[in-house]
């Protein structure tokens, strides 16, 4: 059996189940590739190389073409071959990765509804005063959404996606231009870019859910030396039978064993469990808990990545890849929807004029007007960015669903 070599990569700007389906037929596309896995909350993309394929970065500049920003999270060379079994692995107006950690109104997407916002009131003020002018203001807010909406649609088609949302959407906005409603084009791409932005917002929020897990472990712990004194050390550098003090108000560094000491801990941020529990010597605490009352000492069995609260984390994540039955429905129908949508625009902007006599300018504009309103996005993103919420929200409670399937299946 040849083995494959499995490789990850942290993608920047992925924001709705599309955005998924783009990278993951465009990387499929590539000589050498199986075993794809993309996850859309983890910002997270896998894939299976086989000798003699592609090299690791031709992969990455395939999804660079198509806006994202890709960085590597586990080195090409060196990584551990696997057979057919799968590892874990941790469009749109794509964010650039540099928009990371800023908020959601400083971001580039924010900074295009600005722009076009701004044109577009602009327009709307000189209809009034400056009627003359407001056409080019209109015509002004369309190229400049136009320019990188088109620069993705074109890269999509390169990648196998000829029929994509950002296609649709440039051909209805070029279209309503070229028949001098350059108001409406105005209109459909500030829209546009408005429903981009609000996708990025819900999954963002999706991701900080997962975020504010790992943000329950503490970032340093205080351990023992030989002496009995302690040095305060980053939590991840713990390794199992160390000692660590952990004093009233201390959130506990690792999962451990109490070796010195009684207390109370809140352990409701890993385990739902409201009422604090009684811990003393030989008693497991967890990552992430809370200690109430007196100082611990506690011998470390799983740190870092090891401990309960970073699993949790990690099967959450995994959990927002695993896709419900309704999520595969909208994912099959958006995949149709837009060939099919485009098909019937330009069937009603040529069948009535070739054989029934309907006059040319009347039908095509109703082509054209039935593609500015047929973009599936909110629909595409719906589905997941629930299921992502559910599952962040549960985890945060201590309710751990394993997947879109079973959070549709408990309702």
């Amino acid at each position: 059996m040849n083995e494959t070599t499995r490789i990850a990569w942290r993608v920047r700007g992925m924001d709705c189940a599309s955005c998924v389906a783009k990278v993951t037929k465009a990387v499929e596309r590539l000589p050498g590739v199986s075993g794809v896995e993309v996850n859309l909350v983890g910002e997270r993309l896998a894939v299976d190389l086989a000798p003699g394929g592609v090299e690791p970065e031709a992969v990455a500049r395939q999804v660079r073409a198509l806006g994202y920003g890709v960085t590597a999270i586990a080195p090409a060379m060196g990584a551990v071959p696997v057979g057919h079994g799968h590892a874990h692995a941790h469009g749109h107006d794509h964010e650039d990765p540099s928009d990371a950690g800023k908020p959601w109104w400083a971001t580039g997407k924010a900074r295009l509804v600005w722009t076009l916002g701004a044109l577009v009131g602009a327009a709307w003020i000189a209809a009034h005063l400056v009627p003359s002018a407001s056409h080019w203001l209109y015509l002004a807010a369309t190229l400049a959404a136009l320019v990188p909406f088109g620069q993705r649609a074109f890269a999509l088609a390169r990648a196998g996606t000829p029929f994509s949302i950002e296609t649709l959407m440039v051909t209805a906005a070029l279209g309503a231009t070229v028949i001098g409603a350059a108001e409406e084009a105005a209109l459909v791409v500030l829209l546009f870019a408005v429903g981009e932005l609000l996708e990025g917002i819900a999954a963002g929020r999706a991701r900080a859910g997962i975020q504010a897990l790992v943000a329950l472990m503490p970032r340093t712990a205080l351990r023992r030396r030989p002496d009995g004194s302690t040095e305060e050390v980053a939590a991840e550098r713990l390794s199992s039978g160390d000692l660590v003090l952990v004093r009233p108000g201390d959130r506990v560094p690792a999962d451990g064993l109490v070796e010195e000491g009684q207390s109370a801990l809140d352990e409701s941020p890993v385990t739902g469990e409201s009422v604090p529990v009684a811990r003393g010597p030989g008693d497991p605490v967890v990552a992430g808990s809370v200690n109430a009352e007196g100082a611990l000492v506690v011998r470390v069995t799983a740190a870092g990545e090891g401990s309960t609260l970073a699993r949790i984390a990690r099967m959450v994540e995994e959990a927002t890849a695993t896709r419900g039955r309704t999520q595969r429905f909208i994912e099959r129908f958006s995949a149709w929807w837009t060939p099919g949508a485009m098909v019937v625009s330009a069937l009603v902007a040529l069948v009535p004029p070739l054989l029934l006599g309907g006059g040319w300018g009347t039908w095509i504009y109703r082509g054209l007007a039935l593609l500015l309103v047929a973009c599936p996005c909110a629909l595409v993103i719906s589905v997941p960015a629930a299921m992502a919420s559910g599952l962040s929200a549960g985890a945060r409670r201590g309710l751990l669903v394993k997947g879109g399937a079973a959070l549709e299946a408990i309702h």
